[in-house]
């Protein structure tokens, strides 16, 4: 797990570790019970490059030696890009594209993910300021009818505003978009 001292941890309060060594403490916590799949919801923030990376090894590594699987959720798409095989983006509480990640990255369906990856900095890009997604986030209070995207979507429908889309087969994913994008711009 990498716990330095171990039997002297045993006896300190959470306060009392480092923000790295908490995130160890609470793995280790969660493997106790020899789960088959691990959920690890947001393990690298507020933590230095660093400690993200030691963070990500070690589950990478219990992955590979105890078998099981992860789930990781997380709002850092340098994250998912560098240790995930496929992603769920979601929007408003609800999947809106699910592939691999070399698609996901390559060629984005839903225009929520293309949106993401364009406010992405990137070093090879050149860029004063990132792209935004225009408009605000839904009111989570308030049900929709349609899509929750279709505000604030430059590929917006009457459809969209009136029916909910499910997620249908698209390449080696799936979208709920009633007009997906076939090709990042």
């Amino acid at each position: 797990m990498g716990i330095s001292n171990p039997r002297g941890r045993v006896d300190q309060y959470p306060f009392e570790l480092s923000g790295g060594m908490r995130q160890r403490v609470l793995i280790a916590s969660a493997l106790a019970c020899e789960p088959a799949l691990l959920i690890a919801d947001e393990p690298t923030t507020a933590l230095d490059v660093t400690i993200q990376a030691q963070i990500l090894d070690l589950i990478a590594d219990l992955q590979q030696q105890l078998g099981i699987s992860v789930v990781l959720i997380t709002h850092d798409l340098g994250v998912v890009a560098g240790v995930c095989d496929r992603v769920l983006v979601m929007y408003s509480g609800r999947i809106v594209e699910e592939a691999n990640i070399y698609d996901l990255y390559a060629k984005p369906q839903h225009p929520y993910a293309q949106g993401l990856l364009r406010s992405t900095p990137h070093f090879e890009v050149d860029v004063e300021r990132l792209e935004l997604i225009p408009g605000s986030p839904p009111d989570m209070k308030i049900e929709v009818a349609g899509c929750s995207f279709a505000p604030r979507c430059s590929e917006v429908s009457d459809r969209c505003r009136s029916e909910r889309p499910t997620l249908q087969m698209l390449g080696s994913g799936q979208v709920a978009c009633w007009n997906p994008l076939k090709v990042m711009q």
